[in-house]
């Protein structure tokens, strides 16, 4: 069986490689003729070369309709593995409030999902920013996800969740054992453990501060959802788990 070390490589590895699909349909939608002759010189100008062509546009997702769901798994695990850096991921995409005039430099992601383009002149001739602009926003956005897979490699990166995931997993397994076997308030303890240490780490890697020196799942959980950690449907979840603990009953 793949430990949780191992599935969140893998998951990884495959949002970096969707992203890469991403960056070079976005290619392919702001700059249709720049790519497409960028693909010509690269197959030739054979028939079979041009079918080459036809294939890697065809083959490209819409960046328009598939970012949306990319960029919000993607800050879930910058979030969670480079939290110094989602302020910077999330800059990429959102529009600055303090912007006053539209610039290439300013001009973000969700500007592009908006079609959005600046001109001047009498006419809109003269064009001053397009969507291509954001093509070096979602670079940055890629790189930065792509340096977390770094982490799982470097002497500095803080397994210890991961790896108390696999032991959490396998004293849920005893828990659920012990339920199956009708000793609910032994089965109740061992699950309450687990999950009062899983919030406590989670306090841990978000800074959170505590009010109580030994804290408990209710306080935990209280804690969490007033910094934004977690939101009101999962702390009603963890609620009702350790209201369940705390009376005895196994959920």
């Amino acid at each position: 069986m793949p430990s949780n070390l191992d599935r969140y490589k893998s998951d990884l590895e495959s949002l970096i490689a969707k992203g890469e699909e991403l960056h070079l349909a976005m290619q392919a939608e702001a700059l249709p003729e720049q790519f497409e002759s960028v693909l010509k010189k690269r197959f030739g100008s054979t028939e079979g070369g041009k079918k080459k062509v036809q294939d890697v546009l065809k083959g490209l997702p819409s960046f328009i309709l598939k970012y949306q769901s990319w960029y919000s798994e993607a800050k879930a695990v910058v979030r969670q593995l480079l939290p110094d850096r989602l302020s910077d991921f999330a800059g990429h995409y959102e529009k600055p409030r303090t912007r006053k005039n539209i610039t290439a430099d300013s001009y973000t992601i969700e500007d592009y999902l908006q079609g959005l383009a600046v001109t001047r002149g009498a006419y809109g001739t003269e064009r001053v920013v397009g969507p291509e602009a954001a093509i070096p926003r979602f670079r940055q956005q890629l790189a930065i996800l792509d340096s977390a897979r770094a982490r799982f490699h470097s002497s500095l990166f803080d397994i210890r969740q991961l790896v108390q995931g696999d032991l959490f997993d396998s004293e849920l397994d005893t828990a659920e054992e012990l339920a199956k076997n009708k000793f609910a308030r032994a089965a109740g303890a061992v699950a309450g453990v687990v999950l009062e240490r899983h919030l406590s780490e989670v306090c841990n890697n978000h800074l959170v501060k505590l009010a109580k020196s030994a804290p408990g799942i209710s306080d935990l959980n209280d804690a969490l959802k007033n910094a934004n950690v977690i939101d009101v449907p999962q702390w009603r979840i963890n609620f009702a788990f350790g209201a369940e603990i705390e009376t005895g009953r196994v959920p």
